[in-house]
């Protein structure tokens, strides 16, 4: 934990300064309505450096650069330098650094037992440590007690231009709106998990995310007391690219929901 909080913390303030001057960013396209910075290809850098420095036969999984090797009986870093890209390029003041540790298990089986989302601009650090709880600081975390699905506020991601299916998320949106208190989007994965974490989003759906926007919000979301799974209400989240959280009252009413509307 003390490596990747100072890694985060390492390459935060040049994020805040191009955040400050986005206006100036070179910007490239990196797909349909998905771009990329040089704001978050130097964040990249600096984590991968501060972090191999640390840990110099650990592989890194990176956004932008892909899988960086190491001893494959050692662990490895998943890293999202910027998670929020389009908040960021917009000037608006909702992304996160999120780090994750990777750990080899029995049987070939990989677990992440470590993760940091990191606010630069709030300067709030989320973190976790599988078996010792989830934290915002120094003040334990847990998930929201909410049990009335009329009460909670729920977090999704919604697709965009080239990404996700519209109309399955619109199935899924139409079950869930009527029965809760309201439903953001605000456009960082790694966020609105450690949000549920943290008990202010109460609970959580999104599909077509990558290892790096998920790793480290899922171990707080546990680790405080919550539940992730698939829509299905299954543990093959990554498999499905199926991303589903709450508590576990919530949860089983939110999964159901949403495992109706896929019929």
């Amino acid at each position: 934990m003390t490596v990747i909080e100072r890694a985060a913390r390492k390459a935060a303030p040049r994020l805040r300064r191009d955040f400050n001057e986005v206006q100036h960013l070179q910007v490239s396209r990196k797909g349909p309505a998905d771009f990329v910075s040089m704001a978050d290809k130097r964040a990249e850098q600096t984590l991968v450096e501060e972090l191999r420095h640390a840990r110099p036969d650990w592989a890194i999984l990176a956004e932008e650069g892909g899988e960086l090797p190491g001893d494959p009986n050692k662990p490895r870093f998943i890293i999202d330098p910027l998670d929020g890209t389009s908040n960021f390029l917009h000037g608006l003041p909702h992304f996160a650094i999120s780090i994750a540790v990777e750990e080899p298990m029995a049987g070939g089986k990989r677990e992440v037992t470590t993760g940091l989302i990191y606010q630069p601009l709030t300067d709030e650090s989320f973190w976790a440590e599988k078996g010792r709880g989830a934290w915002l600081q120094d003040q334990r975390l847990r998930v929201s007690s909410r049990r009335d699905m009329s009460e909670a506020l729920i977090a999704t991601g919604i697709p965009f231009m080239g990404h996700g299916d519209f109309a399955q998320w619109s199935r899924i949106f139409g079950a869930v709106a009527p029965e809760v208190a309201g439903i953001r989007r605000f456009g960082a994965a790694s966020l609105d998990l450690a949000w549920v974490a943290a008990g202010r989003y109460d609970g959580y759906w999104e599909s077509n995310l990558q290892p790096w926007d998920v790793a480290a919000g899922m171990l707080l979301v546990r680790e405080a007391g919550g539940f992730v799974t698939d829509f299905r209400g299954g543990d093959k989240m990554m498999e499905r690219s199926e991303f589903l959280a709450a508590n576990d009252v919530l949860q089983s009413k939110l999964h159901k929901l949403v495992a109706g509307a896929l019929r």
